[in-house]
């Protein structure tokens, strides 16, 4: 039986600290603050649930009458009674909500932070080639026709290896659905490389001084569509033999121009490992240039969209050779090759240029693969913890030699 009032229970919450039963294991509870004054008032349930008494605030006094309490009160005792636990449901309806893909990402992208030393690479797909296409869809709506839309999409831009990656982080992401109990299939799960890029073969492009000549010499010649960054860039990507993110991330305090070196720092560095390079003269000459181009900027090459990122973006390289070439997908009109029979190649082809370049100036292969930063192998890379600093810094300055001409003419 019902002990409450509305106006007893108004009168209550004013002055009278307490708990004050209503029936049915429905309380008004006024607590005492630290000056033994009526606190805030609210609505408790007590119960019993496996042989264990239970409390479950049901909401303050002002956002809840006793006619809402009351209903609340017989809702959660029902449960009870058919063997669920009030507060264990109270508990699951706060927990975070996927209604979207995004918001599925958001959650799993929390995961790849602590999991992935570049989180930044699954992410940078998702934006770009997944979350336009599905991003806000709700989570348990998407189905295999999506995902193949996703991965065609990424094909007809000649993108085979990007969406091969798409196609894996999809895989992964729905996983992780399924994991949360989010969705009960993985959409993604049926397709193989087949249906996205293909198998990937390892390129072996490196390309010869005559075809250096060629690309530089071309770069040089269209100065609007290929900027004076990106030319910077590529030279010294070529002539240093670092890699591209290592270069369009570095910051200006990683340099002593003075000194001629770079300390490139362990957590910038693919291999793990920190490294000083040497720096020939050819390659100060180039940083003292971009000091200039940075003004105040802290990157070496800072972006020209901040709002987007601080530094050189991932793909504007690649992009940019890719115009040279006649290549510019999202575009009605296709821009005309500069390059004439000259044949395609990426950026990460002058990291492997510049190690065919030092292996054909007689550069020993410990020292070639250490200019690149990279560990080396087997025996010789367990015991062998000299860093070549020296001779690094004759195989640079030697293909720098080789070099000037065709990226610094004149």
């Amino acid at each position: 039986m019902a002990n409450l009032t509305a106006s007893k229970v108004a009168s209550l919450a004013k002055k009278t600290p307490g708990r004050f039963a209503d029936g049915g294991g429905l309380y008004f509870v006024v607590p005492t603050t630290t000056d033994k004054k009526p606190g805030q008032a609210y609505w408790m349930l007590r119960y019993s649930f496996n042989k264990k008494r239970r409390e479950l605030t049901l909401a303050k006094y002002t956002d809840m009458s006793l006619s809402e309490a009351r209903a609340q009160a017989a809702l959660k005792m029902a449960q009870v009674r058919e063997g669920q636990n009030p507060i264990a449901l109270k508990k699951q309806s706060q927990m975070q909500e996927f209604k979207t893909v995004n918001d599925l990402f958001e959650d799993w992208q929390q995961v790849n932070r602590n999991r992935l030393k570049h989180p930044q690479i699954p992410e940078r797909v998702y934006r770009k080639d997944i979350a336009p296409h599905i991003g806000e869809y709700n989570v348990d709506q998407v189905t295999a026709r999506d995902i193949r839309r996703v991965i065609t999409a990424i094909n007809d831009s000649g993108r085979p290896s990007i969406s091969n990656d798409a196609l894996m982080y999809c895989k992964q992401l729905f996983n992780h659905g399924i994991k949360l109990d989010v969705i009960g299939a993985n959409p993604a799960s049926a397709f193989h490389v087949d249906d996205a890029g293909g198998i990937e073969k390892s390129r072996d492009r490196a390309l010869t001084i005559e075809e250096l000549s060629q690309a530089f010499e071309v770069f040089r010649a269209n100065p609007q569509s290929f900027t004076r960054d990106n030319y910077l860039a590529c030279s010294l990507l070529v002539l240093l033999g670092c890699r591209k993110s290592e270069l369009c991330e570095a910051k200006w305090k990683e340099f002593d121009l003075d000194k001629a070196v770079w300390e490139l720092p362990r957590e910038r560095s693919k291999s793990g490992v920190g490294l000083t390079i040497p720096l020939p003269d050819l390659a100060v000459e180039m940083f003292h240039e971009l000091q200039i181009r940075a003004v105040d900027s802290d990157y070496v090459f800072p972006s020209r969209r901040l709002a987007i990122r601080p530094h050189m973006g991932p793909d504007t390289l690649n992009r940019a050779i890719c115009k040279m070439f006649g290549i510019e997908t999202g575009k009605r009109t296709t821009p005309p090759n500069l390059m004439g029979d000259l044949e395609y190649f990426r950026v990460h082809d002058l990291r492997r240029t510049c190690r065919t370049l030092l292996a054909s100036l007689g550069v020993p292969g410990h020292v070639a693969e250490r200019c690149l930063n990279h560990k080396l192998k087997g025996v010789e890379g367990i015991y062998d913890r000299h860093d070549y600093f020296e001779e690094r810094t004759e195989a640079l300055a030697l293909l720098a030699q080789r070099l000037r001409p065709i990226i610094a003419p004149g």
